[in-house]
């Protein structure tokens, strides 16, 4: 049979890419974490990790175990659930910044989502200023999102610089044409921001591309079509940022946990505190 805790530690790994973030997220050990991947190799008979250049990586045996070791964990999490007392129960309304699902989401929800399975969370994936719209009309009972500077709404998880972003900045640079601007449609705080700066400089700028998926507006950068605006962290591959002093410098924009008046408050802070934690473990990182 396979060890449970193995299996934690196999999955920590991968979602983090590092055997001491896996460490400090479990609070065991790095040498006890290493143990745990050995024994359970030693277990399978297969290698299931390798390093490269920058992190530590799955094989291809690795892979195979991996929605495997998934389940079973989610399984664990339900029988445990099952027969708690103090198990939480009923549903809670998330919506999240649409940049945000698409670089953390996954790591952030897996955990709670394992961990409570008798809560039924709904998902709603929209820009921030939609998210709040929908908030204040009752439809959903948490946010997750970003929001202006001087904004005093929510709880702060986290404030980050936006950055410009273009496949090849110097091509775009060397064109007389109006700045060809790819952004989210209205309403949108990356764009806001980043009209308003070029307002403000008097950049002749033009919008080429609209689309409410950040995958959308990534294909359009990675095809030349224009600059992208991003938090930092976000940025999505293929992109080059782009050095300043050329376009006018942007705003720092603060994401926010935003709970909605009656919601159950302890769905609502359990949700919470475990977004806060993970957002804060992987910006450690």
């Amino acid at each position: 049979m396979l060890d449970l805790t193995q299996l934690q530690s196999f999955v920590a790994v991968e979602q983090l890419g590092s055997f001491t973030l896996a460490a400090e997220r479990l609070g065991l050990g790095q040498s006890t974490v290493s143990q745990h991947i050995q024994r359970l190799e030693s277990a399978l008979g297969r290698r299931l990790l390798a390093r490269d250049t920058h992190r530590v990586v799955l094989t291809g045996d690795g892979e195979a175990l991996l929605g495997h070791a998934r389940m079973m964990l989610s399984i664990q999490g339900e029988v445990q659930s099952l027969f708690a007392d103090n198990s939480l129960r009923g549903s809670l309304r998330l919506g999240v910044s649409e940049d945000f699902v698409t670089s953390q989401l996954p790591y952030v929800l897996e955990e709670f989502v394992r961990s409570h399975p008798s809560v039924d969370l709904e998902l709603t994936v929209a820009l921030s200023g939609a998210l709040y719209e929908m908030q204040d009309n009752g439809e959903l009972d948490l946010v997750l999102a970003k929001r202006r500077l001087g904004d005093v709404r929510g709880r702060l998880v986290y404030r980050e610089p936006l950055i410009w972003l273009a496949r090849d900045p110097e091509r775009i640079r060397a064109s007389s044409a109006p700045l060809p601007l790819i952004a989210f449609p209205a309403p949108s705080v990356t764009r806001a921001v980043a009209l308003e700066a070029l307002r403000r400089q008097q950049v002749p700028w033009r919008i080429v591309c609209t689309c409410g998926s950040l995958s959308g507006l990534t294909a359009a950068a990675r095809a030349g079509m224009g600059v992208l605006v991003q938090p930092r962290s976000m940025a999505p591959s293929g992109l080059t940022e782009i050095e300043p002093g050329w376009l006018p410098v942007l705003e720092d924009v603060e994401f926010v946990l935003v709970p909605r008046k009656g919601a159950d408050p302890l769905l609502v802070n359990t949700l919470s505190e475990d977004i806060l934690a993970k957002v804060r473990n992987l910006r450690s990182g």
